[in-house]
């Protein structure tokens, strides 16, 4: 029997999936980070319109969504390459630009799907620590070091605000990280999927601070839309071209009714944005008043994004997995083991608030007895 590619022997399935697939039917979904507010009216309607051929389109997007983005973020059209989701454009931003034992930088705690597709490029993550005392957020002197102890790194993400832990990054911090990456010939990513979900002021983009760099985002946050997959990336011509070139042979061209639809809610943003942060404000007031309720305590607001990273009972520490699990199918709430995101999250959980309100309360309740008995 034919052996399986041996870059494949380091990646195992997503504990976020393993929990959540494996949830008895009445447990309450506070594990995966999917908007469930309705999807918006414009992006409805332009699913409704479509008839006729259903073609292909152009390998780098359908022309009106580029140049929507492009407006959107003030670029240039050629700066624009349409992907299938956020993820599709890392894969293949991964594939362009690494040979094997190349080094990637990653945030840890980090999303897992950055060291994986890392690997998958036979590569190998490296992982830079966060500011744990300023809410997780990028920390120029940690990426730095971290760089430096890479010496084979040709690749660096970013992620802000973050997942798993809501943090942000600063304008200052991103312009010395993309300074530190300059003067490496280190390509930077930076994926902002989560930046329109902010709480206050909106977050710096990378772009503000540099014009050498890949950003990366897509509809499945911000514009409430996870189910098209749609996403982009956003750089120079010249650093999009290999990128473009994966793309075409990876999956062709996305959906380009997905795409019809996803400009639809991009030329809405004024509305649509505004809006999904509304849904977002419900939600974390939910499981801020919960919380309180519960264990007497006040949550941090994030930065950015759907989740709350909270600490474990001490008693978790020893099996995070173990405990999740118990949670799951005792208590039926599902949660994340931080774990999953890297070493640097071994003591804490991941707690998604995207859900309903009524569940997040709902969940908070069931949860309670097993946290303060652990």
């Amino acid at each position: 029997m034919p052996k399986p590619a041996a870059r494949l022997g380091a990646l195992r399935p997503s504990p976020i999936r393993v929990l959540s697939e494996g949830a008895p039917a009445d447990a309450i979904p506070l594990g995966l980070g999917e908007p469930t507010w309705v999807l918006p009216e414009s992006a409805r309607r332009a699913l409704a319109s479509e008839s006729g051929v259903c073609a292909y389109g152009p390998n780098a997007g359908l022309p009106l969504l580029r140049s929507t983005l492009a407006a959107f973020y003030g670029a240039r059209t050629e700066e624009v390459l349409v992907t299938c989701g956020s993820e599709e454009g890392l894969f293949a931003v991964a594939q362009a630009y690494l040979d094997p034992g190349d080094q990637v930088l990653v945030p840890d705690p980090g999303f897992p799907a950055y060291a994986a597709v890392a690997r998958l490029a036979s590569a190998e993550p490296v992982p830079y620590a966060l500011d744990a005392a300023a809410g997780f957020a990028l920390d120029p002197e940690r990426f730095a070091a971290a760089l430096d102890a890479a010496p084979r790194a040709k690749l660096a993400v970013l992620n802000h605000p973050g997942n798993p832990t809501g943090g942000g990054a600063s304008a200052a911090a991103l312009a010395r990280v993309a300074d530190f990456c300059e003067a490496r010939g280190v390509l930077l990513l930076s994926d902002e999927v989560y930046r329109e979900l902010h709480f206050g002021t909106r977050p710096a983009s990378l772009r503000e601070v540099t014009g050498r760099g890949l950003v990366s985002s897509s509809v499945s946050k911000g514009w409430g839309a996870p189910g098209l997959r749609v996403g982009w990336l956003l750089g120079a011509d010249d650093l999009l071209a290999p990128v473009r070139t994966v793309h075409a042979f990876a999956v062709t061209a996305t959906s380009a009714p997905s795409q019809r639809a996803a400009e639809a809610l991009i030329a809405a943003s004024g509305e649509v944005l505004p809006a999904a942060r509304r849904e977002v404000q419900v939600r974390f007031d939910a499981l801020r008043e919960s919380w309180r309720e519960a264990f007497g305590e006040e949550l941090r607001t994030p930065a950015g994004a759907f989740y709350h990273w909270m600490p474990l009972p001490k008693a978790a520490l020893a099996d995070p997995m173990a405990f999740c699990l118990r949670l799951r199918d005792e208590a039926r709430v599902v949660v994340v083991p931080g774990l999953a995101f890297g070493e640097g999250g071994r003591a804490y959980a991941r707690l998604s608030f995207a859900a309903r309100p009524e569940q997040i309360r709902e969940g908070v309740r069931r949860l309670a007895p097993l946290w303060s008995a652990r």
